[in-house]
């Protein structure tokens, strides 16, 4: 435990019928004692009991309050908590902060009550981390991932592949020293198949950054297509506001105008791009660079084409070039004569796109809804499905599985090489510590700091 105490405003800053001030270490329950005045006082208080009072201070009574007693080690923190429970104003808040800390707290760093339920052993570091992710969650499918990491669900899997690991290499140690009693014929077979499947459970977890980050962070969506296609009127339909400038002038949008929507039930991140063409412009040039740099990052794409113009070659070839599982094409301006035939864009496009065509009128919106179910469907029922899998949503939990991989091939390596068997457990062992990184074992204090400084305050 830590010898200090440490105190924050554990609620957002803003108005609101309720505010926190939370309290955590060894002289918790002391420090509200000096500030709390009702029927009993605080250190005669049971564990998990809420009191009605006042907070007073230098003789003045700052709010009435209700406050909550969480002894040691039957708390977050695993420390003595004291959560004083007043009205939330931003200056009441404050003034009751203030006090605690003049009363024998420390103003606490962002994330230091979970970081502290950490060291104390409350919870394992992927635990803490999904803390933040719940906090921080933008739609249905990311609360219930966090949720499910803080649980356990991810810290079990990874235990269980170390508890694998770690018989293996015992078995290993063991045969080595008593040969009479413990063979280790034909166990390189039986280590090679053990070693294969768990590459197979760590290359699926890797393998699920990239949707975990989707669901973290939202999906980054790029709106492309020539000058005038009807790219900005298409980023104010999906807002349902006028965010971008919409004229007829070509080469108007010549930045990317970043936006973001709750569309087909996950957040998006959009991005409005220049008008991709030729020009000597040389403004206009670094847009449509940034534009086509956009579509290469971005995880979806909404390639807008103009149905009152013929579909261009360029168009098709920039198409082409994108994944055809995270592109969308636009048939804008329905709402005109058309001279693009639907039928001959799809020929031009290729099967692999074709599926993913369109009709709308972003001015009038229609076809607009059918867009918004499309996003929807791609990603949570068709090409990226967001079901009750674990997925991880962080890099440095990513970057440690890749490592621990890394180790293990090291080992399949070794058994096709026929090296003696003490070659096996130096890699294992390897892999055995990079797995336990991402659930905070044998992390340094250090590191420990930078993951929890990233957490909001009062968390």
């Amino acid at each position: 435990m830590r010898e200090d105490t440490i105190a924050a405003i554990g609620t957002p800053s803003g108005q609101g019928g309720i505010g926190i001030v939370r309290v955590s270490g060894p002289d918790a329950v002391a420090v509200g004692d000096r500030l709390f005045h009702g029927k009993c006082r605080l250190s005669e208080a049971d564990t998990h009991t809420i009191h009605y009072g006042t907070v007073r201070w230098k003789e003045k009574v700052l709010d009435e309050v209700l406050v909550s007693v969480f002894l040691a080690p039957h708390s977050y923190t695993g420390e003595d908590t004291v959560e004083i429970n007043c009205h939330g104003g931003n200056f009441v808040l404050r003034r009751i902060l203030e006090a605690a800390l003049e009363a024998g707290a420390r103003s606490a760093r962002p994330g230091e009550f979970t970081e502290r339920a950490f060291l104390n052993g409350k919870m394992d570091l992927a635990r803490a981390e999904a803390v933040m992710d719940v906090i921080q969650s933008k739609n249905k499918y990311a609360l219930d991932n966090a949720v499910g990491q803080l649980k356990g669900n991810l810290s079990g899997v990874i235990s269980r592949m170390r508890e694998d690991i770690l018989y293996e290499t015992a078995y290993i140690e063991a045969a080595l020293d008593d040969p009479e009693h413990m063979s280790l014929e034909g166990y390189s077979e039986r280590l090679k198949q053990k070693t294969e499947e768990l590459l197979c459970r760590i290359q699926k977890l890797i393998a699920s950054f990239d949707s975990g980050r989707m669901l973290k962070e939202g999906v980054r969506t790029a709106i492309l297509g020539r000058p005038n296609a009807g790219k900005s009127t298409l980023l104010n339909a999906l807002l349902r506001e006028e965010k971008a400038i919409v004229t007829d002038i070509a080469g108007t949008t010549r930045d990317v105008l970043e936006a973001s929507a709750f569309i087909g039930g996950t957040e998006l991140l959009i991005m409005d791009t220049a008008g991709i063409r030729d020009t000597d412009d040389r403004i206009e040039q670094i847009g449509v660079e940034r534009a086509l740099e956009c579509g290469k990052k971005a995880d979806l794409v909404l390639y807008v084409l103009d149905s009152s113009q013929p579909a261009a070659e360029e168009d098709m070839r920039i198409i082409r070039m994108l994944s055809p599982g995270k592109v969308i094409v636009l048939l804008n301006k329905t709402d005109m004569e058309g001279v693009t035939d639907l039928s001959l864009l799809k020929k031009m496009l290729g099967e692999e796109h074709a599926a993913a065509v369109l009709e709308i009128s972003a001015r009038e919106r229609t076809g607009v809804d059918r867009l918004e179910q499309m996003i929807g469907d791609l990603f949570f029922r068709g090409d990226i499905s967001f079901n009750d899998e674990i997925y991880i949503t962080n890099i440095r939990q990513k970057e440690a599985l890749t490592e621990a991989k890394e180790s293990l091939e090291l080992v399949l390596d070794s058994i096709r090489k026929g090296m003696p068997e003490d070659f096996y457990s130096i890699d294992l062992m390897n892999a055995y510590e990079k797995l336990g990184l991402i659930i905070g074992e044998q992390i340094e204090e250090d590191l420990a700091d930078k993951i929890f400084g990233t957490f909001c305050m009062g968390k």
